[in-house]
């Protein structure tokens, strides 16, 4: 059980919105920044990405003059790739980061394997992970040819868990066509060392990452990037870097750390609206939410396992949108002031052009839901 650590009373004040613009800065959503896709990867540290567009909309939401086909074109040549990774969910990495970060929260994913034991009676995990990877590197395969093979060695096994075994225990990559934008393709796999032509590295010491985590997320506490990444006891290397950062403590009296030099902009800095994809880092990569979602909208991008793309007004989660047939369609939690919606409306039509020019889309304002 992670242990909540409060901050001396002397460390400075965050207010949820002081910690809002520090973290949207970070995140590179309070201006468009003038970044490579590639650049905006690794600095982001990696993009959540279950589903195949939502790393195209969380750069367009970000950065000037991004393009579809750049992050494509970066796909293609194998310069970033598609790998679960935190939280045990599919990632947009670079390829170092993959190659470095996948081996960081290899223990998570050891911890994964628990939950399939029962289905794993007699299976010789470590022979499992020399044929799986025999298996994917002759030629990639999908989790369903994955499965069957394996079912063959093992007949008594359950065949999802010996599919997941072998997902957790190698860096499976998607490789292409699957991610590149207007293509289709099914997941099929290999390792990142196959895909990418070298090897891994050694488990890296958390220390270089935690760092990395605050410039893109910061300020933060222990806690926030324990769930970020999906890692546990991660105090010791915040203490050990304690020397070279600066705390702060937030209205909860939560400890949090922080980068000296890192952009801390007045709680008044203007936030304009950004359009966001479905499971954007931004919404998932703190313990503590409230610096971008109201705590009266808790819950309220997400219904069971489906989530929602999410638009933020003045720096916080206000609604949600969808394209249809047609049309944008806005669906505010609350209502909008006039000023707020042509803001909107203008961030929208930004949207669009970046990512469907030409696609005659209204920009429409549903019900509001709150």
């Amino acid at each position: 059980m992670t242990k909540t650590t409060t901050a001396s009373t002397a460390a400075p004040v965050l207010d949820n919105r002081a910690l809002n613009r520090a973290t949207l800065d970070r995140q590179l959503l309070l201006r468009p920044a003038p970044l490579s896709a590639e650049a905006a990867v690794e600095h982001l540290v990696g993009l959540q990405a279950q589903n195949v567009k939502p790393p195209y909309y969380a750069l367009a939401a970000r950065l000037d003059g991004f393009a579809p086909e750049e992050l494509s074109g970066l796909m293609a040549e194998r310069r970033v790739v598609r790998i679960v990774s935190m939280r045990s969910t599919i990632h947009t990495h670079t390829a170092d980061d993959c190659l470095t970060l996948r081996p960081l929260v290899q223990p998570a994913r050891d911890r994964e394997l628990t939950l399939f034991r029962k289905g794993l009676q007699g299976v010789d995990l470590d022979r499992l992970a020399a044929l799986a990877r025999d298996l994917v590197e002759t030629e990639p395969r999908t989790m369903k040819q994955l499965r069957e093979a394996l079912l063959v060695e093992w007949p008594d096994a359950d065949p999802q868990a010996l599919a997941i075994a072998a997902r957790c225990r190698l860096p499976l990559v998607q490789v292409t066509p699957r991610g590149l934008w207007g293509r289709s393709g099914q997941v099929l796999l290999t390792t990142a060392e196959h895909w990418l032509g070298r090897p891994a590295q050694p488990t890296p010491a958390p220390d270089a990452t935690v760092l990395r985590y605050l410039a893109a997320f910061g300020p933060a506490s222990v806690k926030d990037m324990q769930t970020w990444a999906g890692l546990t006891r991660l105090r010791e290397a915040f203490e050990r870097l304690r020397p070279q950062l600066v705390t702060f403590q937030d209205e909860k009296r939560v400890e949090l750390f922080d980068l000296p030099d890192a952009p801390r902009p007045d709680a008044d800095t203007p936030a304009p609206p950004r359009f966001l994809p479905e499971f954007d880092n931004l919404l998932l990569s703190h313990a503590d939410r409230t610096r971008v979602v109201p705590p009266e909208y808790r819950g309220s991008a997400w219904q069971g396992n489906l989530a929602h793309r999410t638009l933020l007004v003045d720096g916080f989660l206000a609604g949600v949108w969808k394209l249809e047939a047609d049309a944008l369609v806005v669906e505010p939690f609350g209502r909008l002031t006039k000023a707020q919606r042509e803001e909107v409306v203008a961030e929208g039509e930004r949207m669009l052009t970046v990512m469907h020019q030409g696609s005659p889309y209204d920009i429409r304002f549903g019900t509001v839901l709150r």
